[in-house]
This record gives C-alpha cells, sequence and structure tokens, in this order.
C-alpha cells in the first residue's frame, strides 16, 4: 500500500467544486495529499479545500484559477506555489461546458469549449516547468472520458435531451492525443503524463429517462458513483504507476468494451 501513499505530495486538482472534481480531490487528501483545490470562484475552492480530510497533518488550500483566461492560470498557479512551495501531482479537471449540440453550436461556441485544451495545456507546461526547475520529476493526470474514444448513441438522447454535445467530442479526443503527446516528450523530464477517462457519471440533476438509456448501453447496467474515481487518480497521482506515460485509463463500467 506504500506504493500508493501520498504523504509528503502536494496536488494541484483544478473545477474541484464540482460533482467528479470533489471525488477526486478527496481521494489524494485520504491518500495523506496537501491539495491545493482551485475554482473560478475563490470563495468555492477555500469552502472544497476546508471540507477535505487531512491526513498525516496534511494541508489543504483554496485557489482561484480559471484556465480559460491566461492571466487568471498564471497567476491562479503562481498563487498555487505560494501555498506551499511546490506542487508534485496536477490534475487538470476544470471544465467551462457547454451544452448545444450539433445541430444548434454556433461556430463561436464551438471554439470556446476548445479553449479548455488551451487552458489545461497552459497549466500543464506551467507545472512541467516547475518540476524541472525544482527537480524530481512530476505526474500530470488530464481528464477526458469516453466520448474522447467512441461516439455517442443517438437513440439515448433522442427525444428527451439534447444531444450529447460536438464540441465536447472534440475536445476529449484532443485531450487524450495530446497526453500522447505530452508524454514522450516530457518523459526526459520525469513528468508523467496519463489521462483518466470516466465513462457514464451523470450528475443529480440529469434526465432521469436519459439516464435510464443509458444504463441500457452499460454491459454493467448501471451508472458510475463519484467515489468509484477515487481509486484510479490516486494510482495514476503515485508511484504505483511509476512505469506509466501517456494512458488513457477508462472507467466506464464497459461502456467501450463493445
Amino acid at each position: 500500500m506504500n506504493l500508493f501513499d501520498l504523504t509528503g505530495k502536494t496536488a494541484l486538482i483544478s473545477g474541484a467544486s464540482g460533482w467528479l472534481g470533489g471525488a477526486m480531490a478527496e481521494a489524494l487528501a485520504e491518500a495523506g495529499a496537501s491539495v491545493i483545490v482551485t475554482s473560478r470562484d475563490g470563495e468555492r475552492a477555500k469552502e472544497a479545500a476546508d471540507g477535505l480530510p487531512s491526513k498525516g497533518g496534511a494541508r489543504h488550500f483554496g485557489v482561484e484559477l480559471d484556465q480559460m483566461d491566461g492571466d487568471s492560470t498564471a497567476r491562479g498557479f503562481s498563487d498555487a506555489l505560494g501555498c506551499t512551495g511546490r506542487i508534485d501531482i496536477l490534475v487538470n479537471n476544470g471544465h467551462e461546458a457547454n451544452a448545444s449540440d450539433l445541430t444548434s453550436v454556433t461556430r463561436e461556441e464551438f471554439t470556446r469549449t476548445l479553449e479548455n485544451a488551451t487552458g489545461w495545456f497552459d497549466l500543464a507546461r506551467r507545472f512541467r516547468d516547475h518540476a524541472v526547475e525544482r527537480g524530481g520529476g512530476g505526474s500530470l493526470v488530464l481528464i477526458g472520458s469516453m466520448y474522447g474514444v467512441v461516439g455517442s448513441y443517438p437513440d439515448a438522447y433522442d427525444g428527451v435531451v439534447p444531444a450529447s454535445p460536438v464540441a465536447y467530442h472534440a475536445l476529449k479526443g484532443g485531450i487524450v492525443h495530446l497526453t500522447r503527446h505530452l508524454a514522450v516528450y516530457w518523459a526526459k523530464d520525469e513528468v508523467r503524463v496519463n489521462c483518466l477517462s470516466p465513462g457514464p457519471f451523470p450528475g443529480p440533476k440529469a434526465n432521469p429517462e436519459m439516464v435510464e438509456r443509458l444504463k441500457a448501453k452499460s454491459p454493467m447496467g448501471r451508472m458510475g458513483r463519484p467515489e468509484e474515481l477515487k481509486g484510479a487518480v490516486v494510482f495514476l497521482a503515485s508511484e504505483a504507476s511509476s512505469y506509466i506515460t501517456g494512458q488513457n485509463l477508462l472507467v466506464d463500467g464497459g461502456w467501450t468494451a463493445w
């Protein structure tokens, strides 16, 4: 179990006050890490950090950071470093969503969605440069999606809700490949880069009829629960995955197996 121990490490996780981000932040804290939670809302970030468990003297912090704004990203990463002096793990989870489907999305909305990837790369490069400067490497985890690997089923959405947003599929497919590209270039810097891709994890406000349709598409016949991402994110952040880089770990209940 020592392989999974994050005691003495500091993890920065963006968008950690949300449905899945909150569970992953909790997992990192439970494994012993000091966790820096970021959100576009600084107060919300601090509130989320205050709610995390502390193990072995770990301390948690909330920082305002909007990956869609270059100045905010630079300022937020600097503020995060000011909290602990070093960052060993980065989980790029923050996401500005747009629900427009392929029938209604505008050119501007599509472009704006893809800017999430720009923000993630900006934050990732700052993390890599910091890791090289301080020495010792680091672990970078990008959050993808099963929809970065496969298309959605039209009949799961038809007549109930808009189709799964086309720009989201383009974004997540790009994130999966960005993972591979960064991994091969940053391996020499001892910075491991992996992607964690959740399957169906609908939030509490999801349309119930759509959820039932999605269940029928899953080999396990159910939706994922946020806590079921905990083991995967700790695995990729820790020494348990020390010889793994450039990979996309799907936590999808078998969705992409058929």
